[in-house]
């Protein structure tokens, strides 16, 4: 029981990695606070985990509100008492096109979904983790933007995705001697609704860009979020940790 007695805070816990993230960390013990735009799915991630026997309540919001940010916080305290950690997932990849063609809208709201919205949850979740005298927190960046994995058609998806990175490192600096990890995940492909998945041709694409020549599971990825969440990596901290199934090697 990885997370035992540990309140979790999940966003973009309606589907994909996220949701896998809730019924895995549930599953180890956690009570989760999902968090996502879309209730009916949010109530169904939600009582699949109450069915199994754990303990999962849920907000419905929009992650580029402060406010929802804020909520998400005192709903987990009303609910369990408490805060001990966050993986701040949710984002989105937005228009897959050059710069010179880009619309200015979609530049500024894959910026906000991805990052902007990192900032938020982790300024409402920090106070909290200080009251408990430390916590972790978890952002779902990408191997897109790090290093050597820029990769045409993606500007505003790369330019979010290392801004979360350097979110990352600067909050890693700024509240160790708390007890607060803050690291970054970067998975590769994963089958997920954003990522492609009931296309054949897309998937088989970009499976074959991945040395191992598959995408991860949502639940492959859940896991990585669960080990930085855990107790497991408490020396870890201002890391983007890589689990893309060797594609940052590749790029090198």
């Amino acid at each position: 029981m990885e997370l035992a007695n540990k309140t979790i805070i999940i966003t973009g816990a309606s589907s994909g990695i996220g949701a896998a993230a809730a019924s895995l960390f549930a599953s180890e013990g956690a009570d989760v606070v999902l968090g996502a735009r879309r209730s009916t799915e949010l109530q169904i991630v939600a009582e699949d985990i109450k069915r199994a026997g754990g303990r999962a309540t849920f907000l419905a919001g929009d992650v580029r509100d402060a406010g929802y940010a804020a909520g998400l916080v005192e709903h987990a305290i009303a609910s369990f008492g408490k805060l001990d950690g966050a993986f701040n997932n949710a984002g989105v990849v937005g228009d897959m096109i050059a710069v010179p063609e880009m619309r200015v809208e979609n530049w500024t709201d894959v910026l906000a979904v991805n990052l902007t919205s990192a900032f938020l949850g982790a300024r409402a979740q920090i106070p909290a983790l200080r009251q408990r005298g430390g916590g972790s927190i978890v952002f779902t960046s990408s191997f897109v933007g790090f290093r050597n994995g820029g990769m045409p058609g993606m500007a505003a998806y790369a330019a979010s995705k290392a801004g979360m990175i350097g979110l990352t490192q600067s909050l890693g600096s700024e509240h160790a001697a708390e007890g607060i990890r803050v690291n970054a995940l970067l998975p590769g492909g994963t089958v997920t609704p954003a990522g492609g998945e009931g296309n054949p041709d897309v998937l088989n694409f970009i499976a074959g860009l991945h040395p191992m020549k598959r995408m991860a599971s949502p639940k492959e990825i859940a896991h990585a979020a669960l080990f930085l969440l855990s107790d497991r990596a408490s020396f870890m901290t201002g890391s983007p940790m890589t689990v893309d199934g060797g594609m940052s090697v590749r790029l090198v």
